[in-house]
């Protein structure tokens, strides 16, 4: 029988599942595992900077394409570093595995030098973690791995000493088992009438679309039109629901539209399509609730339901469409679209740019990249404010992506996970929408761009403050201790790096600055310097939100900051 290193049937395992490049950065432990990626032609090793970035990168690949993308970490404190970008990979369910080294296998338990139990580590962010220790596991573990990172749709870790990867093992031929499979789900038909009756039944519908109406377009407008239901869309649906939609209403939530809350609570029947939605507080009290979810575990997670089916977005709809009566009164409908329809506009009146009037509206930022990116391009944005100007200002038309945290919530994302979409799609432009306190966190890899030579667009967004934290503090009646952060010139650092830098202060200077920007061959930064004090508020204010910035703004006034407020109240009249 052939004997080949369980490093090289790795590799090979990794190639027959379609994986094309690891993130990650070198260790000795993995050694044997780079020499076998090294001898082959048909996968490359990426290098980062912090093995963080490395998951991130492999996340966003696997969320733009739907298959496996593949990170690794050398022992100890290497694969630990995998940790947090591995936890955005899993809440966002994105197939993804990692190879996590661990030291020899003869000194486990003996509190070796960068000894962890990574196969422990890693159990609350994956669907499978495993520790391989005999060259007869190989290659089924790591298939195991794979398939169910590819069926359930989120992590998965193997993790093996350096010295056993170097072993030899009988070799076999990879499963034919290792590819991505896309089974049919569709509830039963009993259910289908059940959720028929019950859509027939209701006066004003609203529908919650979310991520998992993903290649389901076609089937969800005409469902909108039969039942004249008023679309509220989640923030990871948006790319797959927003574009050619007369039904849109906006998003709800904390970084919603007074429009998309307003259509859930005024509703009678509230139709969730593919979505886990988290807010308690933004889900009706008194409508009939029906969720529709591939996923049977989220089924009344969030909200309690009236009736709960598991399947595909697609095909449930495609079995109720026959079954369904043509509603003729559209008044919930177009009450709730022109409501859209003042608030765009209202929305549209603060991205304005007049030339010297300082600091620039960060509205106004997010509306130039929105207007001079291209209408494919792929776009990734940090926590906090960024991901608001995002959600408020990129137009999704079914070409463009959108990439970012948005359930696990982590700063430092966006630029990691451009990288992972650049060397995926290597023709597509990849701009970034970047926080200060984000691209700080993991700036170490603005390195990468240049030695990956990846053309990635990063605006930054730079307010010196962490915005969305002073915020929330300032809600809670809290002074805005250690939000302020004390900033370089970002342009400066850019081109210390080798990346084109340009720092803009005017708003006259923005537009011309990002069509430079855009245009380099190359990784490029634009330093945009914006209000720190922009209010972006939730679509519904709360009493103890109200009495929070009151408390706030007397805590102010007492401390001596009374200038700060008058400055902010000019700003909002001029606006």
């Amino acid at each position: 029988m052939i004997q080949k290193s369980l490093a090289e049937m790795i590799v090979e395992t990794l190639i027959a599942a379609g994986v094309k490049r690891v993130y990650g950065v070198v260790g000795d432990s993995l050694n044997g595992f780079l020499e076998a990626v090294g001898n082959s032609k048909e996968i490359e090793w990426i290098p980062v900077r912090h093995e963080e970035t490395g998951a991130f990168a492999a996340g966003a690949q696997a969320h733009l394409t739907g298959e496996l993308a593949v990170c690794a970490g050398s022992c100890g404190p290497g694969n630990m570093h995998l940790i947090n970008g591995l936890y955005d990979c899993h809440r966002s369910r994105v197939p993804v595995l990692a190879i996590a080294a661990h030291i020899p296998s003869s000194e486990i338990g003996s509190n070796y030098f960068q000894e962890t139990h990574p196969d422990q580590l890693f159990n609350k962010c994956s669907h499978y973690s495993e520790l391989i220790t005999h060259a007869e596991q190989m290659p089924r573990v790591l298939e195991i791995a794979i398939q169910t990172a590819l069926t359930k749709q989120g992590v998965a870790v193997v993790s093996i000493p350096g010295d056993i990867a170097l072993r030899q093992g009988n070799y076999r031929k990879p499963s034919a088992s290792v590819k991505r499979v896309q089974p049919l789900l569709r509830p039963s038909h009993e259910e289908v009438n059940d959720l028929a009756r019950r859509l027939n039944q209701g006066k004003a519908i609203t529908i919650l679309a979310g991520a998992g109406c993903a290649g389901a377009h076609a089937e969800l407008m005409q469902l909108a039109e039969t039942l004249k239901s008023p679309i509220v869309t989640t923030l990871r649906g948006r790319e797959h629901v927003e574009y050619d939609n007369p039904y849109d209403v906006g998003l709800t939530g904390l970084i919603g539209y007074s429009s998309g809350y307003h259509a859930i609570m005024d509703c009678d029947v509230l139709l969730m399509l593919g979505t886990d939605f988290p807010y308690t507080q933004f889900y009706p009290q008194n409508a009939t609730v029906i969720q529709v979810d591939r996923r049977g575990e989220n089924l009344g997670r969030r909200t309690r339901l009236d009736l709960g089916l598991i399947g595909d977005v697609k095909e449930t709809l495609l079995a109720l469409a026959d079954k369904l009566e043509t509603k003729t009164d559209d008044t919930h409908l177009k009450t709730f679209t022109g409501h859209y329809a003042n608030v765009r506009r209202g929305l549209d009146e603060l991205a304005v740019g007049v030339p010297g009037r300082k600091p620039i509206h960060p509205q106004y930022v997010a509306k130039m990249i929105d207007e001079l990116a291209a209408e494919d391009t792929i776009f990734s944005c940090d926590v906090g404010t960024p991901t608001i100007w995002a959600a408020r200002y990129l137009r999704m038309n079914g070409k463009r992506r959108l990439l970012g945290s948005f359930n696990h919530g982590s700063m430092a994302n966006a630029m990691p996970q451009a990288i992972g979409a650049q060397l995926q799609f290597p023709g597509r432009q990849v701009v970034t929408l970047s926080g200060d306190g984000g691209l700080a966190m993991l700036m170490g890899d603005l390195l990468s761009l240049r030695q990956l030579k990846a053309p990635i667009k990063i605006v930054l967004f730079n307010n010196s403050a962490l915005g969305f934290v002073e915020l929330e503090m300032k809600a809670s009646g809290f002074l805005e201790h250690g939000t302020r952060l004390e900033n370089p010139n970002f342009a400066e650092l850019a081109k210390a790096a080798g990346l084109f830098g340009a720092r803009v202060e005017d708003p006259a200077d923005v537009k011309p600055a990002l069509a430079e920007a855009f245009a380099h061959d190359g990784p490029a930064l634009v330093d945009m310097v914006v209000n720190r004090q922009e209010l972006s508020l939730p679509p519904s204010i709360k009493f103890e939100q109200a009495v929070g910035f009151n408390l706030w703004a007397l805590k102010a006034v007492l401390s001596g900051r009374g200038n700060e407020l008058i400055d902010l109240a000019k700003r909002e009249l001029i606006r």
